[in-house]
């Protein structure tokens, strides 16, 4: 899809989710085409003529100012992730085909490695493509069905191509949503990435419950949360999130995963730590294999699953 198919589809999306009265502004009735505010009324809210802002709907938002942008985002209600995904869209509008791009990383320094494998909690780094590129001892526990596989480790194609997410998830329908969100933010930053892009059209065609939430047209940010787990070994766990980003490292995020002190959670996490430790010993020992628990791409059985 073209930056300028990508402003009117999300410009329109967004319009339908402001109803007047959210707006603040009268409803005079009428029949509306589609659900929410009208052309007018947001040109209206943003102080700019309709024309124009028919012109921005249609995808012609190169040479937008900042402050008409920020006047839009306001006048649609937008959320931090949704403003920057517009403010994104905008910048890479002009001469797009001009930027020089560094290939995704598909690895971490040394150093951060050596700090990731000193963290007591589990932590894992994914780029923006949702490629698990590194993560420590009880990161690789944690996600060990993720890293399950002939490939490098991907969060997005496990949620959406994989049988065993809609039980490592409680709620796989929010994982769902929330990484095609990320996607299409990660998307909206660098719309001439070649890898997310395919990796976009492979999910696209694969997995029509991500075709279902890509035309949501949401974005998101991961920053802090809570996420509940089925682990296959130690049982349910529900933990806190938080997410990092690492300066010079452009797109690489550190996550880290810690349970509240004194429940259930931490108690599973103990039991986490004990069968990571023992399952180490024994690969190391040459006893099992490393499927989920070494830091590189491992092999293992795959168990996709089949849309179409």
């Amino acid at each position: 899809m073209s930056t300028k198919d990508e402003v009117r589809e999300f410009l329109v999306s967004r319009r339908a989710n402001v109803t007047p009265q959210q707006a603040g502004i009268p409803d005079f009735g009428g029949e509306r085409r589609v659900p929410g505010l009208r052309r007018e009324e947001v040109a209206m809210l943003a102080g700019v003529s309709p024309d124009y802002y028919t012109r921005l709907e249609r995808g012609n938002i190169r040479g937008a100012s900042e402050s008409v942008l920020e006047a839009i985002a306001r006048a649609l209600q937008l959320n931090d992730a949704e403003r920057e995904y517009l403010f994104d869209l905008a910048r890479t509008a002009p001469a797009a085909a001009a930027r020089i791009r560094k290939p995704p990383a598909q690895s971490v320094r040394t150093s951060v490695q050596r700090v990731l494998d000193n963290m007591t909690v589990p932590a894992v780094v994914h780029n923006a493509h949702q490629d698990l590129v590194a993560a420590n001892l009880m990161g690789r526990a944690l996600y060990a069905p993720h890293f399950d596989t002939d490939s490098t480790p991907n969060i997005a194609r496990f949620i959406f191509l994989d049988r065993r997410a809609q039980d490592f998830y409680v709620d796989w329908p929010q994982a769902r949503r929330t990484v095609a969100a990320i996607v299409r933010l990660e998307a909206g930053r660098d719309p001439l990435n070649k890898e997310l892009t395919a990796l976009i059209g492979e999910l696209s065609t694969r997995s029509p419950q991500f075709r279902q939430d890509w035309a949501g047209h949401n974005v998101h940010e991961h920053r802090t949360g809570v996420k509940s787990f089925r682990h296959p070994e130690v049982g349910p766990v529900t933990v806190a999130f938080d997410v990092f980003a690492m300066p010079g490292e452009a797109g690489l995020q550190i996550v880290t995963y810690s349970p509240p002190p004194n429940t259930d959670s931490a108690d599973k996490f103990a039991l986490l730590a004990s069968w990571a430790a023992t399952r180490e010993s024994e690969r190391e020992a040459g006893r099992v294999s490393d499927v989920g628990l070494v830091s590189r791409p491992v092999t293992g059985a795959t168990h996709p699953v089949t849309n179409d």
